[in-house]
């Protein structure tokens, strides 16, 4: 009976092949924000867009706009309204973001974002 349960240890262990090690942990939450920044021709630019989750260190955004990587851009969170919830505090400041990763999905570009000061 021992070599069986033995058996029955090993194939029931799982090992995963890649396992995701994050700096600080991630909240999927949507909320809505503007990007601003300069495009390829130094043109400004202001797009309303929305995080798909957010962690204390970036964003993984959904934005109209391609980006390009390196980038620095601004994003803004609109005030909430009274019966919104407590998850956004009123009158946060305006974040800088630096783009890490981009790519698009249909008429949307998934924009992965690192804050360049930590939140919270």
């Amino acid at each position: 009976m021992a070599i069986r349960e033995n058996v029955l240890q090993r194939k029931t262990t799982i090992v995963p092949i890649y396992q995701e090690q994050r700096r600080s942990q991630r909240i999927h939450l949507q909320i809505p924000l503007f990007v601003r920044g300069k495009d390829f021709q130094g043109e400004q630019f202001l797009e309303l867009a929305k995080t798909l989750d957010i962690s204390a260190l970036g964003a993984f955004i959904t934005c109209p706009r391609s980006l390009s990587v390196g980038e620095i851009v601004t994003l803004t969170i609109p005030a909430p309204s009274i019966t919104s919830s407590a998850l956004v505090p009123a009158g946060m400041p305006p974040i800088q973001a630096r783009v890490k990763r981009q790519q698009e999905a249909g008429d949307v570009h998934l924009i992965g974002v690192e804050f360049l000061k930590p939140i919270g």
